[in-house]
């Protein structure tokens, strides 16, 4: 049975290590929660408040964090459409082939997440820490990264072109091959960075 905790307030509750999968969360209020190493595999967490929770090491596989509704309703994926996700810990979640498009990830810990086939595309990551992460051939097309961790970061060959890398950290990023057309790298720091063209800035 599927389990419903549609509209629940669960602010700062513990759901460390559980079976959350095909769960209703949608409107529910997870602000603080612990969902650390949680199975969300299939779940509903539309419109959920995910301020602030740790869901590091949880299974987001195949995951919809975009804030377009009509992705709300993809089988055989949790459902993410239009969560807040301000300052949400990240570290260590799996999220191959999540669509995360247009997602509000501002402030939120990435480090060490599998984003392998995620779609980023217009997402907001301003400030959010995405250092060392394999980004390669990553669509990030009109993201807004302001201020984003990005270093060690392999973006070889990723899209970044009309995407907001101002004030971004690129120290020893790896941004050879990648798409720049109209990127905003204004007061980045690419110390030690690959540039696309493959030499190393000073």
């Amino acid at each position: 049975m599927r389990r419903n905790l549609s509209g629940r307030n669960l602010r700062n509750r513990n759901f460390s290590g559980a079976d959350l999968s095909g769960a209703d969360l949608s409107r529910a209020n997870l602000s603080g929660a612990d969902l650390s190493g949680a199975n969300l595999v299939d779940a509903d967490l539309h419109r959920a408040d995910l301020c602030g929770a740790d869901l590091s090491g949880a299974d987001l596989s195949r995951a919809n964090l975009s804030a377009h509704d009509q992705y709300a309703a993809g089988r055989n994926r949790v459902n993410l459409s239009g969560v807040d996700q301000c300052g949400a810990n990240l570290a260590r979640a799996n999220l191959t082939n999540s669509n995360l498009s247009s997602a509000d990830l501002s402030d939120a810990d990435l480090g060490g997440a599998n984003l392998r086939g995620a779609h980023l595309a217009g997402a907001t990551l301003t400030r959010a820490n995405l250092s060392r992460l394999n980004l390669s051939h990553m669509n990030l097309t009109r993201g807004n990264l302001n201020g984003a961790l990005l270093k060690w970061a392999d973006l070889f060959g990723a899209n970044l072109s009309e995407a907001n890398l101002r004030h971004a950290d690129l120290t020893r990023a790896n941004l050879s091959g990648a798409n720049t057309r109209d990127t905003n790298l204004s007061w980045a720091n690419l110390h030690q960075a690959v540039m696309p063209n493959g030499t190393i800035h000073d």
